[in-house]
């Protein structure tokens, strides 16, 4: 399960401000964001199935996942995170890739796939859920925007609640003329330990499970070890074709810090 809010293309500094809580069971072998071997690819990995919650590339690309919260899964269906990889590694528009896909979605679990493009400003989301119906294929329109795991913008409690206090932060930001600082955003905002009414829960699996999970920040203990958030990443991208990474970790019990900054390639061409 994960968690993210973003504005895309709302800001008149930034072509995209997003923040992600990744959330996975805390054994599970992980690499912090980096730079991938051919050098060309910048996000985290599962060392497990080899793909990537979050990622982007040196020419404007980037895709972040999200899975679906269900019962029934489907035991070897392919890996998710193979999908933002793909992405960023093909000459694909975010609509031509999103329409590859169309064939291919009984073949994954229940995701959630953010597609962008910084140079063409072009966002779009895909969903293979509900099961059984054709793919949800959508532009992202400009503005804020909350990703959990449900379908773009679901108004589940902590959805609603992060697209809030994150509107509300920007709105000081900007009042004060002041630069967005992704470190308080985090703090303020992604390691909120707050759970929903029980009432409002959507209902999809076990309450107690569900509960678990309403909050942003989640931590938990089960029979298979530790599960929850463990990392959080801010990436910016400013208008001038700067990307920043600032990534939260855990990583043998112990949170570190890390920042990754770089320049889109063709955007520095122009």
């Amino acid at each position: 399960m994960c968690i993210s809010v973003f504005i895309w293309q709302g800001d008149s500094r930034y072509s995209l401000v997003l923040l992600l809580n990744r959330d996975e069971y805390h054994n599970r072998p992980t690499k912090a964001v980096h730079w991938w071997e051919e050098g060309e690819i910048v996000g985290g990995r599962d060392e497990v199935g080899g793909g990537t919650w979050l990622a982007s590339s040196r020419n404007g690309k980037l895709a972040f996942l999200t899975n679906v919260l269900e019962v029934d899964i489907i035991p070897h269906a392919k890996t998710r995170g193979d999908l933002p990889v793909r992405f960023l590694r093909s000459q694909k528009s975010p609509m031509e890739f999103a329409k590859e896909l169309v064939n291919e979605g009984n073949e994954y679990n229940g995701f959630n796939l953010i597609l962008a493009d910084i140079e063409t400003k072009k966002m779009v989301y895909v969903t293979n859920r509900p099961k059984g119906e054709p793919m949800v294929i959508q532009e992202v329109h400009p503005g804020i925007h909350v990703l959990s795991n449900a379908k773009l913008d679901s108004p589940w409690p902590k959805a609603e609640r992060l697209k809030l206090n994150f509107k509300t932060m920007l709105g000081v930001y900007r009042a004060n003329d002041e630069q967005i600082c992704v470190k308080e955003m985090i703090e303020n905002l992604m390691r909120d330990t707050t759970k929903a009414e029980k009432s409002k829960l959507p209902c999809i699996c076990s309450i107690d499970w569900e509960l678990e999970l309403s909050s942003i920040f989640v931590e938990v203990d089960t029979p298979l070890g530790g599960y929850g958030t463990r990392s959080t990443t801010a990436l910016t991208v400013e208008v001038g074709g700067k990307v920043s990474f600032y990534e939260l970790y855990l990583e043998n019990n112990l949170w570190k810090e890390q920042i990754v900054n770089y320049w889109i390639e063709k955007l520095q061409m122009q």
